[in-house]
Parts: structure tokens; C-alpha cells; sequence
């Protein structure tokens, strides 16, 4: 189904599916059938972003943090 939209809204749509693994047209039906907006979508790829560089520069956990979650969640 066809339909215009503006350049600006294509180009996020465009950038949204260049930074996630959708195409665009993925992006727009996540839009539409989860409620995902440009807006969420976009922060959500952010937010994806800086906890890779976070945990890449290993500023994500301390190994006594990570020992202490994985102790919390071990069967007794």
C-alpha cells in the first residue's frame, strides 16, 4: 500500500533500519502493530548503544558485581 511521507520521516525510518537489523519497511510495521514509535524506537536503539560501549570499555560490571548476580540467582 502505497503512501507519502515526508523526507524527514523517511529518513529516520531509514536510519532506524540502518543502525537495527529491519528494513524499513520492518520499522514501519513495528510502528504500527506494536506501538513503537519513530521516537521509541530511536531511544531504544540508544540506549542499545551505550550499554554495548559500556560494557566494550567494561565499564558495564565489576567482576564482584557480576559474581554477586550470578551467586543471587544460583540454585542452592
Amino acid at each position: 500500500m502505497p503512501f507519502d511521507i515526508t523526507p524527514e520521516l523517511k529518513a529516520r525510518i531509514d536510519a532506524i533500519a540502518q543502525r537495527s537489523t529491519l528494513t524499513p519497511s520492518e520499522v514501519v510495521t513495528d510502528a504500527l502493530e506494536n506501538g513503537h514509535s519513530l521516537e521509541w524506537q530511536e531511544r531504544f536503539l540508544d540506549k542499545v548503544a551505550a550499554g554495548t560501549a559500556a560494557a566494550d570499555s567494561e565499564d558495564f560490571a565489576s567482576p564482584g558485581e557480576v559474581e554477586r548476580v550470578l551467586m543471587k540467582y544460583r540454585p542452592s
